[in-house]
């Protein structure tokens, strides 16, 4: 299955960065390239272990809904989500939170999936879908990165 590994450090406590990264609001605000709403489940706070969502947005020129579950939580060191429903045959996103000898915080993403559709996914993974869903992440990193560090 394709594998993202993305990191980035941030000059902020690691609870803001976990709090953030769990904010149902904030992740709106970071996905707003893609018009991304939450129209089943928590909209406002955090999201804990069992919390299931359900999110709208265009990914790849196409309307899509996704939902998931928050299916491990370990404060503030890390949570995941899992897919329930949605395009992907499977995806699952662990959030890892790591405090570093120079004080700051390491977020790590790691966004495992596997594409429907056999081998045509397969090759959809190469063509599109890794360097979008690599894109997205960034962008949402790079975000929390900058309001973590306007609060710090």
């Amino acid at each position: 299955m394709p594998q993202i590994v993305l990191y980035i450090d941030i000059n902020a406590p690691i609870q803001t960065c976990f709090d953030l990264a769990r904010d149902a609001a904030f992740h709106v605000e970071t996905a707003r390239e893609s018009g991304e709403r939450i129209v089943e489940g928590k909209s406002r706070g955090v999201f804990e272990r069992g919390d299931e969502v359900t999110f709208e947005g265009r990914h790849l020129g196409v309307r899509q809904r996704l939902s998931a579950k928050i299916i491990e939580m370990n404060a503030p060191y890390s949570f995941a989500d899992e897919m329930t429903r949605g395009i992907f045959a499977q995806l699952r996103h662990v959030h890892r939170f790591e405090t570093l000898p120079n004080g700051q915080t390491r977020m790590t993403d790691i966004l495992i999936w596997r594409s429907p559709w056999g081998i045509l996914g397969r090759v959809a993974d190469r063509i599109a879908v890794e360097a979008h869903l690599r894109r997205f992440l960034k962008r949402r990193g790079e975000r929390i990165k900058a309001r973590a560090e306007m609060k710090n």
